[in-house]
Order: C-alpha cells, then sequence, then structure tokens
C-alpha cells in the first residue's frame, strides 16, 4: 500500500509543480494568445504555440496513420493465424522495441530516413514525415501488445459460433473477434496516441524544428515536446513561464486521452 500509495503521490507532485509554474503564465499573456498566436519569439515577448501545437497534431495523426493499422493487423495475425508457441516468443520480442532508446530510433531517421525522403520526395528531409515514420515504429509495442490481449480474451465460444454458422474463418475474425475486441483496441489506439504525443529526443532529431505552420508532411515543424526540450536549458522569466504553461496544456490533453482509454476498457469490460 505504501508503494502505490507513493506513485500516486509523485503523480500529484508533478502535477502541482507544472500547474503551479505554468497557469500563472495563462492569467498573465493570456489563453487565446497563448494557444492561437501564430509567432513563438521569446526575446520580442511573444508566445503563441498555434504552429507547435498543429505540428503535434500532424506528427501524432501521422504517427497513428501507420502504427495502429499495422499494430492492429499484427494483433490479429498474432493471435488468429499463428500457433500458441509462436505468439509466445514473438509476442515478447515485439515489447522489446519499447525499450530501445528513442535517440536510437532518432539517429535511425536522420541517418537513413530523412536522406530517403529528400532524395525521392523533396524537401528538407528532416520533417513531419519523417518524424511520423519513426513514432509510427515508436508505438508499435503499444497497440500490439494491447490488442492482442484484447483480442485473446475473446472467447472461443465466439469464433466457434461464427464457424457453426457458415462463416469463414476471416469472416470470424473480422465480424466477431475484432468487434468484440473493439474496446480494447480502440484502447491501445488511444494510449499509443498519448505516446507520440509525448515523444521528445526522437522527434527532435527528425522533425526539422523549424517554429512554423506546416501546410504539407514534407514540411520541417517543431512539435510541443521538442520546444520545451529545446529551450528550457536557457529559459527564464516570462519565458520560462510559457514553456511550463505548454507543458501544462501537453499534461491536460494526454490526462484526457488516458481517461478516454480507461473509459474505453471500461465499457469494454461491461459488455462482455
Amino acid at each position: 500500500m505504501l508503494v502505490a500509495f507513493s506513485a500516486l503521490a509523485s503523480l500529484l507532485l508533478i502535477a502541482v509543480f507544472i500547474l503551479k509554474e505554468g497557469v500563472p503564465f495563462f492569467f498573465k499573456y493570456g489563453l487565446g494568445h497563448f494557444l492561437f498566436g501564430l509567432t513563438w519569439d521569446p526575446q520580442a515577448g511573444q508566445f503563441g504555440i498555434y504552429p507547435m501545437i498543429v505540428a503535434s497534431l500532424w506528427v501524432t495523426l501521422g504517427a497513428m496513420a501507420i502504427g495502429a493499422p499495422l499494430g492492429i493487423a499484427g494483433a490479429i495475425f498474432l493471435n488468429e493465424f499463428v500457433p500458441r508457441s509462436v505468439l509466445r516468443v514473438v509476442k515478447p520480442t515485439i515489447e522489446l522495441l519499447a525499450g530501445i532508446p528513442s535517440v536510437v530510433y532518432g539517429f535511425l531517421g536522420v541517418m537513413v530516413l530523412a536522406p530517403f525522403i529528400r532524395a525521392h520526395l523533396g524537401g528538407p528531409g528532416l520533417s513531419i514525415l519523417a518524424a511520423s515514420v519513426i513514432l509510427g515504429i515508436m508505438v508499435l509495442p503499444t497497440v500490439i501488445s494491447i490488442s492482442t490481449d484484447a483480442i485473446g480474451a475473446v472467447p472461443n465460444s465466439y469464433r466457434e459460433g461464427a464457424l457453426a454458422l457458415g462463416a469463414t474463418r476471416w469472416q470470424s475474425v473480422t465480424l466477431v473477434t475484432v468487434k468484440a475486441a473493439r474496446s480494447g483496441i480502440i484502447a491501445s489506439i488511444i494510449l499509443a496516441m498519448g505516446r507520440a504525443l509525448g515523444e521528445t529526443m526522437a522527434v527532435i532529431m527528425v522533425v526539422g524544428n523549424a517554429v512554423k505552420v506546416p501546410h504539407s508532411a514534407l514540411d520541417s515543424a517543431r512539435t510541443l515536446t521538442a520546444n520545451i526540450a529545446l529551450e528550457m536549458g536557457y529559459a527564464t522569466g516570462l519565458h520560462r513561464e510559457a514553456l511550463f504553461a505548454t507543458g501544462v496544456v501537453l499534461f491536460v490533453v494526454i490526462m484526457l486521452l488516458n481517461a478516454m482509454a480507461t473509459s474505453a476498457i471500461k465499457a469494454g469490460g461491461r459488455r462482455a
């Protein structure tokens, strides 16, 4: 109980500290100017994070467009089309991807992916597309692991009933099993979105870090997390408060995503 509450207390202290440092900035500068301002120039006292919000959304949605279909397809394949012995080996191996430091992914993006994009698609190479591909790979363990557990929890009677009614193997998987596991799959996608939104180091290395509203996946941009990491080391005064306020925005968004994932899991449990 002591260990459990110590973890909860740590989270509470982090939340209190971020809110204490960041919320006063909203009253000084104005929430609307902060969220929808187009210019980030601390030297001139301008702290608009709208370009970084747009860039974060582009990168996160791009990562999910890559990682979610691959992850769900991998989970279906591991649960429904391979022997249990293969699943017991492959699933832990995929989960090991989560243990690889993000700087390694970023290095591969800089050395391999960015030059490939620059040579074959145009643009500077370091771009939203490069960040989306890297993050799409990084969220695969989250999507596959949770989706595999959700699909594996579907009772075999569902599959047997579908087959007994004349459904093919593929029809029983897509029309019965996946639908029954839908809440868990949705939860995996939402949690992966939080993982992608909060990633910092790999994104800094491959996204280009240009503070502007992106108009193409080949444009360089700067995400909210990258902005905090790049500037916190030398920020003072109002600039420092603005970075903490950016952290408050990220904190609120990720908490909302986690709450949505928890609600999806609970809803699936009640239906089951």
